[in-house]
């Protein structure tokens, strides 16, 4: 099943310096039937206001996977960690047994964009850590490049889940085909542009799909498109 969810019927907050798009019940917004999709719990877009941010507060036993699509964005850790990240990096933070961290945009003039992305850990009880990875955007032309995956690797991130996380830039009237083992789940995300799903289900500018007991996806593009697809485990 395909199961559609339109931009608009996104939770959207505005704090003023900060602009957020919730994908998932999160702070103020609570809705019991829209929770999570398997072990993804959290996928904030937020739009932050040069030289602002969240500052140092605390995450406990999350998984939490940050992409910056416009933007700088500076991260600080308890950890000691300190990295400025683009489009073309990403980075990744085991919450674990606790961590405090900051999150701020790092440009006097640019709009920071970048999606948030929580993931419940395979197991509890983690050592905190923190990665940043770099990946090479051309290998996103019409195919899908993962970008963050359990083993980790060459340019991918590693994450304590059964999960990964593909970009892809699909040209128009082009085609990328997915598949993945039966019982599995796929988060599915357009950045930019517009795509068709196996032929049916059309879904424009930050669109999203929840896709379940379906092993083979073609994505067409109709227009020029910046989609993120998600492989997660079925078993939560």
């Amino acid at each position: 099943m395909i199961q559609v969810y339109p931009a608009a019927s996104r939770y959207m907050a505005d704090h003023g310096w900060l602009k957020s798009n919730f994908s998932f019940s999160f702070a103020d917004y609570y809705d019991p039937s829209n929770m999570s999709f398997g072990p993804m719990r959290v996928l904030n877009d937020d739009f932050v206001a040069p030289l602002e941010g969240f500052g140092m507060h605390p995450h406990r036993e999350m998984e939490i996977v940050s992409i910056v699509l416009t933007g700088k964005l500076e991260h600080r850790d308890s950890l000691g960690n300190h990295a400025v990240t683009g489009f073309g990096e990403v980075q990744r933070m085991s919450a674990g047994t606790g961590i405090y961290h900051s999150e701020m945009s790092a440009s006097e003039t640019e709009t920071l964009n970048f999606l948030q992305m929580w993931f419940m850990p395979s197991h509890a009880h983690i050592h905190p850590s923190y990665e940043t990875t770099e990946f090479d955007v051309e290998r996103m032309k019409n195919a899908l490049l993962p970008v963050v995956s359990t083993q980790g690797g060459e340019n991918i991130a590693s994450i304590h889940q059964d999960m990964t996380i593909y970009l892809s830039d699909i040209d128009a009237d082009a085609s990328v085909a997915f598949r993945t083992e039966p019982g599995r789940n796929i988060f599915f995300f357009v950045i930019d542009g517009e795509v068709t799903l196996n032929g049916e289900e059309k879904l424009m500018r930050r669109d999203s799909a929840r896709i379940t007991d379906v092993s083979d996806l073609l994505i067409q593009a109709s227009t020029d498109a910046r989609i993120m697809l998600i492989d997660l485990t079925g078993a939560y």
